[in-house]
């Protein structure tokens, strides 16, 4: 990931350091599980737990010679220990450090994405209780549709990042599973004790069974929410650009003092931030597709999907932080203008508000099609020739035989459509 879209715990967590270190914690736990099991001497154990070190640079150095990253930090803690070194790795395999070590990477990263959603969702919370009597145009396929609740807006975000919420706290147990099974996850050199022993000592799941590697649908699966949480972001960041354009004007995301909208045009105050959680989104989605690409592996193991996920995972997890925290910062310090969500309101010249009169006209006896054709008659006439609607209605003699001046005015009252958004509200928990 590039640094500017690299949050620093996020990259500190995914780096060669923070690696290795597991790796070491990983191999001591082992021997101090085969020692309690009296596999190994205690004395080994002891002495292991007491003189183990890395060097990430001389890995790294040994690496350009084995070409293996595992085995040169084999070779590198073998250094610093002595008769005990035969110990280490004991009964294991390459992947029961990696597949675990990534299964632990990931519950860290997990706890601090939960931790950012939870501060986006309250920021969310609090625009949809300012804004929930705050009226505007309900839209669809970009056309006036009928009034709404601009409050309504956020709590429609609110409710799907909830659901996003709960899916990523129960995929814990499912992606953050590792597994200390031997070559081809039989345990045939070491008991099934050991993984429980260290699974539990790092807080991850053991795997029920495991190949060389844990299955990749697991994190096929994780790749899956956070390209769903990208693109419940994306959503909202999408009508945002539309509210912020400048023939709408209802609400704008933030600019700052200093900051240029153009290099070229002085006056532009462009939605760039929401435009940038689209284009990273759109990464999300990219990376959940290879992510379904490792599910296809040879017999018990080849290592096509290993490339592939030292980029996509950490990758993919800098990239959620980076929108969840960015984004956070539009909603809260994103500007709102209701003065022109009611000047666009009146766009339409009182068209908005067809339906009612449609529903209004059958109830009062005339049937469902004539009615409709009477009101639709009506508006083509009021689009044609820019007049407004309720000043129609009031001329129409068709229409006065069913609804006095009185009803029709009534209709036209744009708060009545906002009666149920309490219990709208009530529903999502929000009140």
């Amino acid at each position: 990931m590039i640094e500017r879209y690299a949050p620093q715990d996020i990259a500190g967590i995914f780096s060669e350091e923070s690696k290795f270190k597991r790796f070491l914690k990983i191999e001591v736990l082992v021997s101090e599980a085969l020692a309690k099991l009296k596999i190994i001497p205690q004395s080994a154990y002891r002495e292991i737990r007491q003189k183990a070190k890395i060097s990430v640079d001389k890995i790294k150095k040994i690496e350009e010679k084995t070409h293996h990253d595992v085995v040169s930090f084999i070779l590198n803690l073998s250094e610093s220990l002595g008769k005990s070194s035969q110990y280490i790795h004991f009964g294991l395999t390459s992947s029961d450090l990696l597949d675990t070590t990534l299964a632990w990477q990931i519950k860290d990263c997990l706890e601090i994405i939960l931790k950012d959603l939870e501060a986006l969702i309250r920021e969310v919370k609090k625009k949809a209780l300012k804004y929930k009597d705050t009226i505007c145009a309900g839209r669809t396929h970009g056309v006036h549709a009928e009034v709404y609740s601009f409050g309504l807006k956020f709590a429609f975000f609110y409710d799907e990042l909830v659901r996003v919420r709960r899916l990523l706290k129960d995929s814990k147990g499912i992606v953050c599973c590792g597994k200390i099974s031997g070559a081809v996850g039989t345990f045939v050199h070491l008991p099934p004790e050991v993984e429980e022993f260290v699974c539990k000592k790092i807080g991850i799941t053991p795997a029920k069974i495991s190949s060389q590697v844990v299955s990749r649908d697991r994190l096929a699966y994780l790749l899956s929410i956070l390209a769903l949480l990208g693109s419940v972001i994306e959503r909202f960041a999408t009508e945002i650009r539309h509210l912020q354009k400048t023939e709408t004007k209802e609400a704008e995301e933030p600019f700052y003092s200093g900051q240029k909208g153009s290099s070229a045009m002085p006056h532009k105050r462009n939605p760039i931030i929401c435009e940038r959680m689209s284009g990273l989104s759109r990464l999300l989605r990219a990376n959940m597709l290879a992510g379904f690409e490792n599910i296809n592996l040879w017999h018990e193991r080849d290592i096509s999907h290993s490339s592939a996920e030292r980029v996509i995972i950490p990758d993919s997890i800098s990239l959620v932080v980076y929108i969840l925290r960015k984004f956070r910062e539009v909603i809260r310090d994103l500007s709102v203008y209701p003065e022109n969500m009611l000047k666009n309101l009146e766009i339409s010249q009182g068209l908005i508000y067809s339906q009612a009169v449609l529903l209004k006209l059958m109830i009062k006896g005339l049937e469902r099609e004539r009615a409709y054709d009477l009101v639709q008659k009506i508006s083509f006439e009021v689009i044609k020739n820019s007049i407004n609607l309720k000043e129609e209605l009031l001329k129409s003699k068709e229409v006065k035989k069913y609804l006095s001046s009185e009803e029709i005015e009534e209709i036209f009252l744009p708060h009545n459509y906002l009666k149920n958004i309490n219990t709208i509200y009530r529903k999502l928990n929000l009140l």
